[in-house]
């Protein structure tokens, strides 16, 4: 599996490294080559296995913060080359990283515990990232980044991207633009043999329909929302840019840490006083950041970097989001929804707080003590209510690995390539 160990993930220059070895042991087979830059002129590159015109795209590192992706690239693009099966009559190519600025800095070495993983954490806000961008901006404000995953998109005309992205804690779930029959067997046996949990009732899928335990089917462009505050609609993502080919896309989840809690399906007791709770909670939680934030604000110098526009975006997200909860029924009356949801509400303000906790370290700022104070406490509190396991990072790799082979399998009779 090429870079892929338990020492850590891969760097954006490791996995170009890795992908220009792959295509010289290969040449007539592999070609590596560039699709853009990024808003900081860092290369977006492409490695493509085979000449087919059908074609699968994979997508990694589209969210900084999930890193498996990029090892699972190259543990597919070896394999594919390996297997002149899985070529048969399809072309597959590899985006090794659609956001290499966001890499840059979010810190990848392995984590072993939360809090190291947070210590380390970097999530754009939402208008800065590639995939979600044209959900919150007019099309002549896209990033460069989401330009070029378009493009790509229009070159190849795949029957099937996917997309590979991660949570921190939690468990593995796959969102379709289109039904795919037949995947959900594939992917729960899969998570059985490899000890991942299942996330049957996932948060970011609250209301959509279930094509199989774990696998959600995003609703059409128009229809409700469970979340009506969040202004990023998956349905305006570049997920949707494939659906003009005929095609469709898989987004691929794998918990770096794994809980039981997100795969019990048993009726929650109370789930509407449940969300209140989670509600109020995150009102708390966000407010303690906020008000760590107001205090140091004056103090820090100009102008706004990304790290501090993301932890702003973020905690902008949570009145609307704690409303959503508080008013509207539940999605889900399940255990697992309640734990989704419960998790979902303590990573929010946590992100913030890790974030913002980077900024007034970098600026010596009095505030970072209370707030490393914080991150710890949350960090600590997370893993003791989810249980938190780590899953190694053979296991995540292997779990995507395997579930975008059966996606490209069965999406070819979903979409009635023969």
């Amino acid at each position: 599996m090429g870079l892929l160990s338990e020492l850590g993930y891969p760097t954006v220059a490791e996995l170009e490294s890795a992908a220009r070895a792959l295509t010289a042991r290969r040449p007539t087979l592999c070609a590596l080559r560039s699709i853009g830059s990024s808003r900081a002129g860092r290369p977006l590159c492409l490695l493509s296995v085979g000449r087919a015109r059908r074609a699968v795209l994979v997508v990694a590192g589209a969210h900084a913060n999930e890193p498996t992706g990029g090892s699972t690239v190259l543990a597919l693009a070896e394999r594919v080359a390996r297997d002149g099966r899985l070529r048969s009559g399809v072309s597959w190519h590899f985006v090794l990283c659609a956001d290499p600025d966001g890499a840059s800095l979010h810190t990848t070495p392995l984590p072993r515990t939360l809090l190291d993983y947070h210590l380390g954490f970097f999530r754009p806000a939402g208008p800065e990232q590639p995939e979600w961008s044209p959900s919150v901006l007019p099309p002549d404000r896209l990033p460069p980044e989401t330009y070029a995953l378009m493009g790509v998109l229009d070159e190849l005309r795949p029957y099937l991207q996917v997309t590979l992205h991660g949570t921190d804690l939690g468990g593995s779930w796959v969102q379709l633009t289109k039904d795919v029959p037949g995947l959900a067997e594939p992917f729960a046996k899969s998570a059985a043999e490899l000890g991942i949990p299942v996330e049957r009732s996932a948060s970011d899928a609250a209301g959509w329909p279930v094509s199989g335990p774990g696998v959600f089917v995003m609703p059409r462009p128009g229809g409700l929302a469970a979340y009506p505050s969040m202004p990023d609609d998956a349905r305006r993502s570049t997920w949707y840019h494939t659906h003009r080919y005929g095609g469709l896309t898989a987004v691929v989840e794998v918990p770096m840490w794994a809980s039981d809690l997100v795969d019990d399906t048993a009726p929650h007791p109370a789930p509407a006083a449940a969300l209140r709770h989670l509600s109020r909670r995150l009102l708390t939680d966000a407010g303690r950041v906020e008000g760590v934030l107001a205090e140091a604000l004056p103090r820090l110098p100009g102008p706004e970097g990304p790290l501090l526009r993301a932890a702003r975006w973020a905690l902008a997200l949570v009145p609307g989001l704690a409303r959503d909860w508080r008013d509207g029924p539940p999605a889900d009356l399940s255990t697992a929804y309640v734990g989704s949801v419960d998790a979902f509400g303590r990573r929010l303000p946590l992100r913030a707080a890790a974030m913002l906790l980077r900024v007034l370290r970098e600026a010596d700022d009095p505030g970072a003590p209370l707030l490393e104070a914080l991150v710890a406490e949350w960090c600590e509190s997370f893993t003791e209510r989810f249980r938190a396991r780590w899953v190694p990072v053979g296991d995540q790799v292997e779990h995507q690995v395997r579930t975008v082979l059966a996606a490209a399998a069965c999406a070819r009779d979903a979409v009635g390539l023969r």
